[in-house]
């Protein structure tokens, strides 16, 4: 957490009103809270400003103030008896097409008080974004499909309090990460012009919203943070990624990448951001998650093949017996497969190599990576040679994404100095095994910085940061987003990238290929 001076929550001891002091009461209170924080400019809304007389009087002029600062001033966001206990607390919400997760946060220190998730009730209209978008052009489509995200919110704002002793009302401040169709649909404002050329979204900064009139359950002057999107596909879950890496601040040059419906790739320092997106993420998802599983107990999540004895070694979440595979595991297996020689090149089973591993069926070859006398299903887990080419797809995919993007301002990948990578696929990926097959730049593995929800936390962050707003204006004006069109280089590059690990071995000098 930035270490600055937290002007959010500010506790007061006004002189009490008198013949000699008669300064009306909110004058009162903004002129202590202006010495206090060094501004000129706090707003109360009306409707507080109606109850400020009566509740310093019953707090006997002490109270503490929530405040929130918006560019040059601050929202007076409610105030509070000066003994209360109970802390005031903030939601960071990742707003995920799939996934929606919230982090409690105590607007004073920002402690995390608690977290929850809940699939998104949008999933279903459509478990895409492209069928709720058109699902808003049919009557009443776009407040349903609103209604659907604002009541599942507050469900869970419900529950997320109530496991932490707090009520709703002691939410004074919401930040809302999410992609820039997500965040209209979130708001009510129609995305139909996203998709259709020129591709124009309803809003790009909207900036910071009444709690109340989004119909989120909160106290009754708080306010909602939604992040700003740079267009129709760089949305504000990536400018809180930027904020919580800290490569806007950095004078080095690094490089962030979050896989998820596309993957996003960030470049730059604190001069100067560009930015792409291409089609590795639904890659990845169809070329690793979809023949993997979710990480949980049973699963696989790392695989070693000894280079002598060719025997298999695995090692599940919680140490049980296995049940199935997620995507680092695949890719873990995928990586000793080629680097012990089972794997050749171009990605393709050597059956001399893999023994009795290898069966044929119905003109396909599968490869048993773990016996059913060895699984808690009792069946064999197994990977097609199908799934090992839409992993070499997906693989290609993305480092061709990433050394095009690099390529376009004159750097070599080797030449990063960081390289963040965020999601579920920063946290659970190996770099390691990434590298060996020409997934991930051959770059030290301590140059590799997992964000985990890097969405989550920079919208965490904005909670407790004094000038969030101004930081991610300046992220959103410093990026540069580039079209990553088909051509005939790029296409020559992901031709190249579809070898194991490269066609050019120099891109990757650590990795040893077998034979």
């Amino acid at each position: 957490m930035d270490n600055q001076k937290n002007n959010r929550i500010v506790r007061i001891t006004l002189e009490q009103p008198s013949l000699k002091n008669n300064t009306a009461d909110a004058d009162r209170l903004k002129a202590a809270l202006k010495k206090k924080i060094c501004t000129q400019n706090i707003h109360i809304d009306l409707k507080l400003l109606r109850q400020i007389p009566f509740l310093l009087r019953q707090w006997d002029y002490k109270v503490c103030c929530i405040l929130f600062k918006q560019a040059y001033q601050y929202i007076l966001l409610g105030i509070r008896d000066i003994n209360e206990q109970k802390p005031a607390a903030g939601i960071a919400v990742d707003l995920g097409t799939t996934r929606v997760v919230l982090r409690l946060i105590n607007l004073s220190n920002g402690q995390t008080l608690g977290e929850l998730s809940f699939d998104n009730p949008q999933i279903e209209i459509g478990p895409d974004i492209l069928a709720r978008i058109h699902y808003t052009d049919i009557k009443q489509g776009l407040e349903h499909i609103q209604e659907m995200i604002i009541n599942g919110l507050n469900q869970a704002v419900d529950s997320l309090c109530s496991s932490c002793s707090l009520s709703t009302g002691d939410v004074y401040l919401f930040s809302v990460a999410g992609n820039t169709a997500m965040t209209h649909l979130f708001m009510g404002i129609t995305p139909h012009w996203m998709i259709r050329e020129p591709y124009i979204p309803g809003v790009n900064n909207p900036g910071v919203l009444k709690a109340d009139e989004l119909g989120i359950k909160a106290s009754p002057f708080a306010r909602v943070l939604i992040f700003p999107n740079v267009g129709s596909y760089f949305g504000g879950d990536l400018i809180a990624g930027i904020l919580f890496s800290g490569m806007n601040q950095a004078e080095d040059v690094s490089i962030l990448v979050d896989v998820g419906t596309n993957a996003e790739v960030i470049l730059g320092n604190k001069d100067w951001l560009i930015a792409c997106a291409g089609a590795a993420g639904p890659a990845l998802e169809s070329g690793v998650a979809r023949m993997g599983m979710m990480a949980g107990p049973g699963v696989i999540d790392t695989f070693e093949i000894d280079p002598d004895t060719l025997e298999f070694k695995f090692k599940t979440i919680g140490d049980i017996k296995p049940k199935g595979m997620c995507g680092s595991g695949i890719i873990d297996l995928a990586a000793q497969l080629f680097l012990s020689g089972m794997l050749d090149i171009r990605g393709k089973l050597v059956t001399g190599k893999c023994a009795d591993r290898v069966k044929e069926k119905d003109g396909m070859l599968y490869l048993t990576a773990v016996s059913g006398d060895q699984t808690a299903t009792g069946l064999d887990l197994t990977i097609s040679q199908a799934d090992i080419d839409s992993l070499i797809r997906s693989k290609a995919a993305m480092y061709t994404i990433l050394r095009t993007i690099t390529l376009s301002v004159g750097i070599e990948l080797r030449d990063l100095k960081t390289f963040y990578v965020a999601g579920t696929f920063g946290s659970f990926i190996k770099p390691g095994s990434a590298i060996s097959l020409g997934m991930l730049p051959d770059l030290p593995l301590e140059s590799y910085k997992p964000l985990g929800n890097s969405s989550l936390g920079g919208a965490a962050m904005a909670l407790t940061k004094d000038d969030c707003i101004e930081d991610m204006e300046k992220i959103r004006d410093q990026i540069t987003y580039i079209e990553l069109n088909v051509n005939q280089e790029l296409m020559n590059r992901f031709s190249a990238a579809r070898f194991l690990p490269h066609t050019d071995l120099s891109l990757f000098p650590s990795v040893k290929v077998w034979g």
